[in-house]
Parts: structure tokens; sequence; C-alpha cells
């Protein structure tokens, strides 16, 4: 089982929903897990990141590699962590490869305007009126993971019970 899993993907995309099923699998298993959901992460460490908004590509830059570190840390005490995170930089994923043993990448890839019809955080319709900007995948440029462990694709309209089997099995199949 990894130490680490980063499942990635633009607002929407369902991270958090998959996270959470994978945790309580995983917690079935027996295996000590902690999940993370980037949303609450902001709010613990967004004051490290002092701003007008906190959401430029440098400061969300920040507090992903804040977040990776984080992770690393509750990993070496024998914890397998579950982190949901737009996170999607070059510079985050290729640390975490680097520098987290037992790191596994999910990146949930969904198009963007099946992203706007879902929009649960009214996020894609406030960019559209203008009343936000900085959105990820939009005006604010991510790197789409250059080699995720598994992609889990909209257009392959997956359960997200079908989608943790998936994640499960590449995680066996990877150790």
């Amino acid at each position: 089982m990894p130490d680490v899993v980063w499942i990635t993907g633009l607002s929407g995309a369902g991270k958090s929903t998959v996270a959470k099923a994978l945790v309580g699998r995983l917690q079935q298993a027996g295996r000590p897990v902690v999940f993370l959901d980037g949303d609450e992460l902001r709010a613990v460490f967004s004051h490290a990141v002092p701003s007008a908004d906190g959401h430029s590509r440098e400061q969300r830059l920040e507090l992903a590699l804040m977040y990776a570190r984080l992770c690393k840390l509750l990993a070496q005490q024998g914890l397998c962590v579950v982190i949901a995170t737009i996170s999607m930089f070059r510079e985050v994923h290729s640390w975490n490869r680097e520098n987290i043993p037992g790191y596994f990448e999910v990146y949930l890839k969904v198009p963007i305007d099946e992203l706007r019809r879902r929009d649960p955080k009214g996020i894609y319709r406030r960019f559209a009126d203008g009343d936000v900007k900085n959105v990820a995948g939009l005006d604010l440029k991510v790197d789409e993971p250059a080699r995720p462990d598994v992609i889990v694709d909209h257009a392959d309209a997956r359960t997200v019970e079908e989608a943790v089997d998936e994640i499960i099995q590449r995680i066996q199949e990877a150790q």
C-alpha cells in the first residue's frame, strides 16, 4: 500500500468524493489512514500565505508544497495519507515523486464543460459572472500530471466505487 495517495483534478472533478470512498476501503482493510482535503488545508494554512485572495499561481504552489511536506511527515509516522487537492503543478508532482517514498498519484480528468455543469461550489458560474479570478484551468494555468499512476477519465463513465476499485487494483499492481 502506498504511503501517500495524491488525488488531483480541477474543482468539481470529484476528488473529495473519491478520496473519502478510498479512505473507507482502506480503513475496512485495517490500514491506518488519514484524509486531507485541500479546501480544509487552505483554511488551516491560509495565514502562511498572506494575500488579498490567496489564489494566484505562486500562492497555490506554495500551499501545495506545504501540503506535500505535511503528507510526507504523516507518512513517515506510519500513516497512509489520502489527499484530495487541485495542486496541479509540475513542481509539486516532481517534488512528491522525489521526496515521498510510496507516492501514488491519481488524476481525475474531467472536461471543463462537465465541471461547469457540476459546479458544486459555484466557482465556474462566479468566474463567468466576473466575480472571481485565478480559477484553476480557466484563467490560471495548471499542469496536467505528466505520469499519474491512475487516470480516472470522465469519458469512461465510471461510478465512484468503480474508480476506487481501479485505484486499489493499480496500487496492488504497483507493489
